[in-house]
């Protein structure tokens, strides 16, 4: 246990929290080719002179990038001088260093094949969704590590369910929401509306574009995977009657409730940058609640109950 190494994992978690908000800036504000195709330099320069200002978002973005880069690095060095061999602080801080590596590839593939701007291409999509799939496990690793250096005592898999089939089963149902949102909020910035009904028009239109046809998707998902979230916090707290769970299960709950409020609102004011940046933001929360819950869910150790089957329901 090392309460130093946990507090420095959950200061470098909320800087990522900062980076990827600044990336969904980088995205709405078309700013992605603002260092051209360069990378790691920008418009062939170390430090671009006399930039425009998309070149200074983008530009920001990727010293941001940098710094996280370095900074994982650094935990992962710390974490293997501070912990031992096989111990879980260690293994959560290898993944984080694995997926900020990870990142760091995607988004220079990103750049060097130009899928930034006004790029609405499918290999556009599937890069963006890659580069969401793991930034939500590097955010998870970052959290685990911390939670297991403060103590958490690590997973244990025996005779959990139905408990773990829910919470992994809405652990997938996010990481698929997310993706659909990254496809919806590609499809706002890149094909603006004025009014709600031309944005159902330009939808429905049997020429629209594939991000048009999959915007729609996302709001039926999102309430689709809302009761699932709900149902699994109810049950984890039910069946693992501890007061980090309830506790865990209140808040996931809590974020859920306002992360819809701001997407209905989103959708009806026609995705204003800073809602987009907050429902942003709030994902990224909603993520860490329900892997928090599960950490503390399926900690080795926690009280559990178990769902009896009725003798009635024995067939004659």
């Amino acid at each position: 246990m090392s309460s130093s190494f946990s507090r420095a994992a959950v200061a470098l978690l909320s800087f990522m929290l900062l980076v990827v908000a600044w990336g969904g800036l980088v995205r709405a504000s078309r700013s992605g080719d603002g260092c051209g195709a360069n990378w790691p330099s920008c418009n062939g320069e170390l430090f671009p002179t006399h930039p425009a200002l998309k070149t200074r978002v983008e530009f920001t973005h990727r010293v941001m990038s940098g710094a996280s880069l370095g900074l994982i690095l650094g935990l992962g060095v710390w974490a293997f001088r501070r912990f031992p061999r096989k111990s879980w602080p260690r293994r959560g801080a290898a993944a984080a260093v694995a997926f900020i590596l990870l990142e760091a590839l995607i988004g220079a593939a990103i750049v060097r094949l130009r899928l930034v701007g006004a790029d609405s291409s499918l290999t556009r999509v599937v890069g963006m969704g890659l580069h969401l799939v793991s930034t939500f496990f590097l955010l998870a690793a970052l959290l685990l590590t911390a939670l297991w250096a403060a103590g958490t005592p690590p997973p244990s898999m025996r005779a959990q369910a139905p408990v773990s089939t829910l919470l992994f089963a809405s652990l997938a149902a996010l990481l698929l929401l997310g993706v659909s949102g990254a496809m919806a909020a590609l499809g706002d910035t890149l094909f603006p509306v004025h009014t709600l009904k031309e944005g159902f028009a330009q939808d429905a239109s049997p020429g629209a574009h594939f991000l048009l046809r999959l915007r729609g998707f996302h709001p039926l998902l999102a309430g689709a995977s809302a009761c699932l979230l709900w149902a699994t916090a109810a049950v984890t707290s039910a069946l693992r009657p501890t007061q980090k769970v309830r506790r865990m299960a209140r808040l996931l709950s809590l974020l859920l409730l306002t992360q819809l409020s701001v997407g209905l609102l989103n959708l009806a004011l026609l995705a204003p940058l800073p809602l987009q940046l907050i429902h942003l933001v709030l994902a990224d929360a909603v993520w860490l609640a329900l892997v928090a819950l599960a950490a503390v869910a399926l900690a080795e150790g926690t009280p559990q109950l178990q769902l009896k089957a009725s003798a009635e329901a024995r067939p004659l």
